[in-house]
């Protein structure tokens, strides 16, 4: 569904991503670890259009998008969903709005098809007679519910998440992975998830890939990265404090 070809992005005299060969397969859950500034919401940007590599190309359902127009792009983005690290709800509006609000922007749907639809993802990611609560008045996993709601609700090919586990306790984490899998399974979206909950990882991914340097470090199944005998994957996904990582930064 997405394929990095050699991408290399610079800012200024730091080089985040140096000749990056990525790809993200349709219709599975992928999961890019990597520590703090790594380079993974870099990756995120680049899938959405946000950043242009400098060098190579970024392909999107068979499609180079190195050429793609602003109003291209545009068009494209209405294919992906966005699951953000805090949720991302809008405090003055209502679960029911919340979830509505991306079909009242980019649809012609009547007032009850747009209700059968929110209701349906509701459910979905199992919150019910939720609809007039605000998020206010929401946990953590429970905004975590609503915007996964929300960024199902078009239908998407593509659905993103910035670090889904982030600010949940391990029950909660579990809780939502498993929604993650489930909703993944019902819809047939390809899931690209950011994540450092190495447990929450195994869970979910059917390939996983590590950005180290600007590099791909590894690619590949949960088992072949829990076996890898590379000392930077197996520092990181254990947690070690021995190993080639400087620990100091």
């Amino acid at each position: 569904m997405i394929r990095f070809d050699n991408v290399s992005k610079t800012f200024g005299d730091f080089t985040v991503l140096n000749g990056v060969n990525l790809s993200f397969p349709k219709g599975k859950i992928s999961v890019v670890i990597g520590r703090s500034g790594a380079g993974k919401s870099v990756i995120l940007k680049h899938i959405m259009g946000f950043l242009q590599p400098d060098h190579g190309s970024v392909w999107i359902d068979g499609e180079d998008t190195s050429n793609w127009n602003t109003q291209r792009w545009r068009k494209n983005r209405k294919k992906f969903g966005m699951l953000f690290q805090d949720s991302a709800l809008f405090d003055s509006m209502s679960v029911w709005e919340n979830v509505a609000f991306p079909l009242l922007e980019h649809t012609d749907k009547s007032r009850d098809e747009i209700d059968e639809i929110v209701r349906k993802k509701l459910r979905m990611v199992g919150l019910v007679n939720a609809e007039d609560k605000n998020p206010s008045d929401l946990s953590g996993g429970m905004r975590k519910r609503v915007g996964l709601a929300r960024a199902i609700a078009l239908d998407p090919e593509v659905v993103l998440f910035d670090e889904p586990s982030s600010g949940l306790d391990p029950i909660v984490t579990t809780v939502i992975d498993g929604l993650v899998l489930e909703t993944q399974k019902e819809t047939g979206c390809t899931y690209v998830v950011i994540s450092h909950d190495m447990a929450s990882v195994y869970r979910i991914a059917d390939k996983i890939a590590m950005i180290y340097d600007g590099k791909v470090v590894i690619d590949g199944t949960s088992a072949e990265v829990q076996s890898s005998t590379d000392p930077l994957v197996h520092q990181f996904t254990n947690g070690a404090l021995e190993g080639p990582f400087n620990i100091y930064y």
